[in-house]
């Protein structure tokens, strides 16, 4: 009677047997419950340590996704938009006397800014009616300027810079140790299935999806987590990787790096307990940055601007020749009307699928 625990219910309530059937049943019983049992963790100190690691760093990766995603985006402070009577003005002049106008109201405004285009002018974005802060750019896709802007995500659906560039870092980070972490821990039975002849193909297919996406986003997340420590070390966001901004001394990709230590505090902060936590610990204000000792001498705002010295060189990013422009290419209509491309060719198709969603 013990072997009608594999009987179907008709065969036990008709008292026949299938001997045939029901060896082949116990047979299937006995190949699930060795499956289930070799994809267990049989060590109790290994199931400790694999939960002991995996939440921790589970909460992490889920915690620096989330700050990425629903952290607002930095915004220019009210006293770099200009008023509607100037805005109005602006639009009706010509191109120099656009750039008086935006001059003598940086001036006045006693504002905080170094970055200019390459007539001098400060950068100005004409949807928001608003002087451009240092390293700000116009993301088309979040519809304002933002504050030290890295680039559009569209897998966060938000704006990287200011505000979010150091969870951004955080997130890519904790998720390629979460993808390692996972292909380690699941090649023990990627290799026992390969090895050991085990003819579940679904079981088979688990561990062979998990540990093959694990690995393919683990390739992928480090290329990217590789650049944006780059980026980090060298102070210098993604937008200036591709177009260097431009100083009173002319263009210059590393005219915000402080040397790598003080890169990374700007980012992360002087408090180390909290390098690693999701929390903002950013340094300065989003508005105005340190230079580097070649452009130190220039002022912080525009009371002593000078003429900003023609660049004969198209401004270079990261081993990666861009042409230039006469002036910014975040300078949507206005004060562009004339643009031309610095080298020859018809290559603004090729720059604007390079470049990130700024406009």
């Amino acid at each position: 009677m013990t072997y009608y625990a594999s009987v179907n219910p008709e065969e036990k309530q008709n008292g026949t047997v299938n001997i045939e059937n029901l060896l082949f049943r116990r047979q299937m019983d006995s190949c699930s419950v060795y499956i289930c049992h070799s994809m267990t963790v049989e060590s109790i100190a290994e199931r400790v340590i694999y939960l002991l690691l995996y939440h921790p760093l589970l909460v992490l990766f889920v915690w620096s996704y989330a700050k990425t995603i629903f952290t607002p985006v930095g915004v220019v402070p009210k006293k770099f938009f200009l008023p509607d009577h100037i805005a109005d003005r602006l639009m009706r002049e010509n191109e120099t006397e656009q750039k008086n106008i935006l001059i003598e109201f940086a001036r006045n405004s006693n504002l905080p800014v170094q970055n200019r285009t390459h007539s001098g002018a400060p950068r100005y974005c004409e949807k928001c009616k608003c002087i451009k802060p240092d390293r700000c750019h116009h993301c088309s896709m979040c519809g304002t300027c933002v504050l030290k802007m890295d680039h559009h995500c569209p897998w966060v659906n938000n704006c990287v810079g200011f505000t979010t560039y150091k969870f951004f870092v955080m997130f890519l980070g904790y998720g390629l140790v979460y993808c390692i972490y996972v292909a380690l821990t699941s090649l023990k039975y990627f290799i026992s299935f390969w090895s050991g002849g085990v003819g579940s193909n679904m079981g088979k297919f688990h561990v062979l999806f998990l540990f093959f996406v694990a690995v393919m986003f683990a390739i992928s997340l480090v290329s990217l987590f590789g650049y944006h420590c780059y980026l980090t070390a060298k102070n210098r966001s993604t937008l200036e990787s591709f177009r260097s901004p431009i100083f009173q001394s002319g263009p210059d990709k590393n005219g915000f790096s402080l040397g790598k230590f003080n890169n990374f505090i700007e980012i992360f902060g002087e408090n180390k307990k909290l390098w690693f936590i999701p929390v903002f610990t950013g340094e300065g204000d989003g508005v105005s940055f340190q230079t580097s000792p070649a452009n130190a001498s220039s002022s912080s705002s525009y009371q002593t601007m000078g003429t900003t010295t023609p660049s004969t060189i198209p401004s270079a990013g990261d081993g990666v020749t861009f042409p230039t422009r006469t002036v910014d290419l975040d300078s949507d209509g206005l004060l562009a009307d004339r643009q031309r491309w610095m080298e020859e060719g018809d290559l603004d198709t090729h720059i604007n699928n390079a470049l990130p969603a700024t406009q």
